[in-house]
Formats: C-alpha cells, structure tokens, sequence
C-alpha cells in the first residue's frame, strides 16, 4: 500500500491567499426624530445616501485586516414650509479578512476594492430591514462601483499630498504670506 503523501499546502503556504473570516454588523443607528407625524405625511421624502470605506490592520493578529463600509441614509420632507428630518439611518458593516502573501503594492486595492464589495450586500440588506422594521418603506441601495470609489479617493490623496508639499515649499523657501 502506497503512501499518501501530498506537497500541496506548503505550495499553497507561499502563494498568495485571501479569505473572509467573518462578515458582521458593527453598528446600526436609527433615528426618526418627528415621529409619529412623519407617518402623516403626503409627499415623498428626499433621500440621501453616503457610503464610506475604511480599513485597519488587526495589531492582534497577523495577516488580518478589518473592513467597515458605513452607508449613511437621510431622508428629508417639507412640512408646514419647515424641512424635516424623516429618519437618518447609519449602519456599519464590517468584515474580518486574511490577506496572506499578496504583494503590498496590490494591498490597498484589495481593502479598498474587494473586500468592501464582499461586505456592501450585507449592509444593503440590513438598512433596508432596519427601515421595514421602524415602519419606513425600504430604500434600495444601488450597486456602487468600488473600484471608481477606490480610484477616486487615490486621487484626491494625491492632490492633497501635492498641496501639502507646494504649501511646505512656499515656507521652506519664504514664499508664504502672512495675513
């Protein structure tokens, strides 16, 4: 009877890897501060809808990072010509990730374009839930294309860094006025 013997894992050791160790909600925010006279309104409300992304390295742990994408929903009415608050939902949901052996120029993409969209239909669900279940009809939350979202804040990072290097030149060489 033959041995046997597998080689695989220590391959699958130094290749890159990545997996989702837990997905959860982080923190779930509702207010409705006119209510009950929000529900007798006539009009639709106007809806505003904020997403963010931010990521940490886990000091406990290595290879380990966590992910939150915090959506934002406020929705506003007209009420006697006054705007009015008709509820403000704020909910974070996060996600544990292991990121093992992937090149550090490919790591910022990945907790800023991957894992978030992993953990965006998580929160979609629970805002929406979160509504149904204060009496609100759900909002729909549309797709959101990470990687532009990525792609954008790279750039503003960069226009920031190259005003920050003008403004400490402009010092540096008593260019700087005082008012």
């Amino acid at each position: 009877m033959a041995e046997n013997q597998n080689t695989a894992p220590a391959q699958e050791e130094n290749g890159p890897q990545f997996a989702i160790q837990r997905i959860y909600l982080k923190d779930a925010s509702l207010e409705m501060p006119h209510a009950p006279q929000i529900f007798l309104l006539q009009d639709a409300p106007e809806i505003s809808i904020q997403v963010d992304v931010e990521q940490t390295k886990l000091a406990d742990a290595e290879d380990l990072f966590e992910v939150v994408v915090r959506g934002t929903v406020t929705a506003k009415s007209k009420a006697n010509g006054q705007e009015q608050t008709v509820f403000l939902v704020e909910c974070k949901q996060a996600g544990i990730f292991f990121i093992h052996n992937i090149p550090q120029e490919h790591l910022p993409m990945i907790l800023g374009i991957t894992c978030p969209a992993a953990i965006y239909p998580y929160l979609r669900s629970n805002v929406s839930d979160l509504l149904t279940r204060a009496g609100m009809p759900p909002v729909y939350m549309g797709e959101i294309d990470f990687q532009a979202m990525f792609a954008q804040r790279v750039q503003q990072e960069a226009m920031q860094a190259q005003a920050a290097q003008a403004a400490e030149a402009n010092t540096v060489n008593g260019t700087g006025t005082a008012q």
